[in-house]
């Protein structure tokens, strides 16, 4: 009895020594708020600059490996500046642009730093309508107005 639930018990911690451990200390996200907008972690802004950001071991955590890259299948990815950032905790950043004809939705914003990946999800929102349809209705200037 003794001898089945040690076998039990080694089963169970052996299946959860193989899980891998999160790292702490990397996180990566597109974009960040800032004090005058909050609401932008990892979002795409359409019509405005967008930037993705990771914290990299390595380097005393103030500059990123330059071997680290991002990747994702629906942004353009480049400039990148390996040092640390102000008010941001990051010491990686590119900019970065969405491809043409990428519908709304959530997409991955992978890392590599040393040889591992971290991935977080971002979201792409609907474009809003910058300009009045040909043929809509207009409305009057107010002139008529009594």
């Amino acid at each position: 009895m003794v001898a089945i639930g040690a076998a039990v018990l080694a089963g169970s911690s052996a299946g959860l020594a193989q899980e891998p451990e999160p790292d702490p200390g990397v996180k990566v996200q597109l974009n960040d708020d800032t004090a005058y907008k909050l609401g932008l972690v990892n979002k795409y802004v359409h019509g405005d600059s967008n930037v993705a950001l990771a914290q990299c071991p390595g380097g005393g955590g103030l500059k990123a490996p330059k071997s680290a890259t991002f990747s994702s299948p629906v942004l353009s990815i480049g400039k990148y500046d390996y040092g640390p950032l102000i008010g941001v905790p990051a010491n990686l950043s590119a900019e970065v642009t969405l491809k043409e004809g990428t519908a709304p939705g959530s997409y991955p914003l992978t890392v590599n730093c040393n040889g591992k990946s971290y991935t977080a999800t971002f979201t792409v929102p609907p474009r809003q309508v910058s300009e009045v349809p040909s043929g809509a209705a207009h409305a009057g200037d107010g002139s008529m107005a009594s």
